[in-house]
């Protein structure tokens, strides 16, 4: 029998029937899933494109009718994580007048999460930063718009008087988010760095505290 994914299915009586079609877009996410999924078990350059067919219930032919290489596979995913982490980071600093140490933990933790959920798709995007240019541009712009919300809050802390003065706030939200960066990739993809395995959350809220309001906030 087929193994396409709107292919023919036969009933209990032996009589042939067409399954519900699959729309192109379950299609697509199913590519997606999948790849996401065998990223967590191999390196992204021992991935083939046989395995992200047979892992999506499609042929080889069908893949390429959705994307052009296993690279723009790896493209969708780092947009799909870039979507995940709006959606994790929305309305994350409401609150911050409140309890500015709990909304900065809600602020990094959103960050190590979202990553933490996709660390095969972590250790393919940190492989190919040095060589695909797509790739580092479309993880620039994810990494920007952290970096504009800490700006905003940064800004709005100082305004209200809390937070002391310093490095203007886009300036500090950058070295902020960079230091993120690097702590929590080194956390996903080098376990063998001292202190690499610990949840970084509370090391990078110490220094996000300090660096913001002087001290660390209570």
């Amino acid at each position: 029998m087929p193994r396409d994914l709107d292919a023919v299915a036969a009933t209990p009586g032996g009589r042939g029937r067409r399954s519900t079609r699959v729309s192109g877009d379950e299609r697509e996410q199913a590519i997606l899933t999948t790849a996401d999924r065998l990223l967590g078990e191999k390196d992204f350059s021992a991935l083939t494109i046989d395995d992200l067919a047979r892992g999506a219930g499609i042929s080889r032919p069908t893949f390429y009718f959705y994307f052009a290489s296993k690279r723009s596979v790896l493209l969708a995913l780092l947009d799909r994580v870039a979507h995940e982490a709006s959606r994790r980071s929305a309305e994350v600093f409401v609150g911050l007048a409140d309890d500015p140490a709990a909304t900065w933990r809600r602020a990094i933790s959103a960050f190590f999460e979202t990553f933490a959920a996709h660390p095969g798709v972590v250790a393919a995007v940190v492989g190919a930063r040095g060589t695909d240019a797509e790739i580092v541009a479309q993880w620039s712009r994810l990494l920007q718009g952290w970096i504009d919300e800490t700006a905003r809050a940064i800004g709005a802390e100082r305004a209200r008087g809390a937070a002391v003065a310093g490095p203007e706030p886009r300036v500090l939200a950058t070295s902020l988010n960079l230091l993120n960066e690097r702590v929590i990739m080194a956390a996903l993809t080098e376990p063998s760095l001292p202190g690499a395995a610990v949840d970084p959350v509370d090391t990078l809220l110490h220094v996000w505290l300090s660096s913001i309001y002087g001290a660390a906030a209570r």
